[in-house]
């Protein structure tokens, strides 16, 4: 039951980023006040592909890299959702990561 908690506030805060925008997984358990609960935080992305509504395309690592592109139908799904909203991703690492980052902690 705690697990099944968790992933929503996950999801409560995944679908809140913003269009043209990423945030990480540890940035997210940080703002859940969990911070070392990043792979978690990937598990419930992770669970959430048939959730339209949670944009886990715009969820990576904390360098910028699409670690979660093998999760999305495609070979490059991932990336060309997040090129859609005018992010650049060049060898599955986001381009100008800080300029596109949006910190869940902060902002919400």
């Amino acid at each position: 039951m705690a697990e099944e908690n968790f992933f929503e506030r996950v999801y409560t805060i995944a679908r809140q980023i913003p269009y043209g925008k990423v945030t990480s997984y540890g940035a997210i358990a940080k703002a859940l006040g969990t911070a070392r609960s990043a792979r978690m935080v990937g598990w419930a992305m992770n669970a959430c592909h048939d959730m339209d509504d949670i944009p886990a395309h715009r969820v990576v690592n904390r360098k910028g890299l699409l670690t979660g592109k093998h999760h999305f139908d495609g070979t490059n799904l991932m990336q060309q959702l997040l090129e859609s909203e005018g992010i650049k991703v060049v060898n599955h690492q986001i381009i100008d990561f800080e300029k596109h980052f949006w910190q869940p902690e902060i902002e919400l």
